[in-house]
């Protein structure tokens, strides 16, 4: 059985330059090869086929049965290797086919979300499937695209790219400061007197600390409370109904801070970070439509 390699695979471009000119030293021309490489190429696809493939004169040059019945089969297989890769190619271009995506919940329900008809809209051939999980997994075993996670990267072969950094803010709601008070400085919530909400890490499992910047100053506190919650919403509504206080990102809580429901407790405690990343298998041939969305997100946040 004849394996598939270079031999017949550039044997077979050469035959069928042949064939579409009439003679060796016109499919030269047009492979840009001399006519002598043009017969060894012929002639290393006869040996490994075992077969004659071309009658030979001084004036012409045609198929032998054997050979024609071979051009007959290979030119559609051919044909189809050609459309598959412009096809490909074309979709490297084109934003089109499947985009699958796995996104921070906090970021697609809050950021995301209220705005991502007007990107459909624009690329009517894409379909997108976006799977919200508090999980980054594994990317590429799990097929997606693209990814859109808060917190730095673990170590890995994908290629990370810092969207923001959103800042960290201490929040609760005026219900909650006119009973138990309003904290004038972050050590007081070490003292057990106030009720922190505790946001559990997806990737630890464990509740993340509570931290305070300044300039280079920085607090890691101890904080108690009873209520650990792994979703954003959860963590709002309960600070909202005046259970506790919480820290969260500064990037969606804005226009509750805005008109009164929430306040921020220690605003002179400002200059703790949260990172938003951008995570894809390859830096390398990017298809248009990962590079669209990444556009589009882009813009989202600036």
């Amino acid at each position: 059985m004849t394996s598939f390699d270079d031999r017949v695979t550039n044997g077979i471009s050469v035959l069928s330059a042949i064939v579409d000119s009439g003679t060796f030293a016109a499919a030269g021309d047009i492979l840009n090869m001399s006519q002598s490489g043009v017969s060894r190429s012929i002639a290393r696809l006869e040996a490994r086929l075992g077969i004659r493939l071309l009658d030979r004169t001084t004036r012409s040059v045609s198929l032998t049965d054997e050979g024609r019945r071979f051009y007959e089969q290979v030119m559609p297989l051919l044909a189809g290797l050609e459309e598959a890769a412009a096809s490909a190619a074309q979709g490297a271009a084109a934003v089109r086919g499947r985009l699958r995506v796995n996104l921070d919940p906090y970021f697609s329900r809050l950021i995301l979300g209220p705005r991502l008809g007007a990107f459909l809209e624009s690329y009517p051939q894409l379909r997108l499937e976006l799977i919200t999980t508090d999980r980054l997994g594994d990317l590429v075993a799990d097929g997606f695209d693209l990814a859109v996670r808060f917190g730095n990267p673990r170590p890995s072969t994908l290629v990370a790219r810092k969207l923001l950094d959103t800042r960290m803010v201490t929040i609760a709601a005026p219900a909650y400061l006119k009973r138990y008070g309003h904290p004038k400085d972050p050590r007081e919530l070490e003292k057990g007197h106030h009720v922190c909400i505790q946001f559990r890490d997806p990737e630890s499992g464990r509740p993340y600390p509570w931290e305070f910047h300044k300039r280079r100053k920085k607090l890691v506190l101890e904080t108690s409370g009873s209520l650990t919650v792994n979703d954003a919403g959860t963590l709002y509504s309960v600070c909202l109904a005046g259970h506790g206080m919480a820290q969260v990102m500064d990037l969606g809580v804005g226009p509750m801070i805005a008109d009164g429901r929430l306040v921020e407790v220690f605003p002179d405690w400002p200059d703790e970070r949260f990172p938003l990343y951008a995570l894809h298998p390859s830096r390398h041939h990017v298809p248009a439509k990962t590079r669209a969305f990444l556009d589009f997100i882009v813009a989202l946040l600036h």
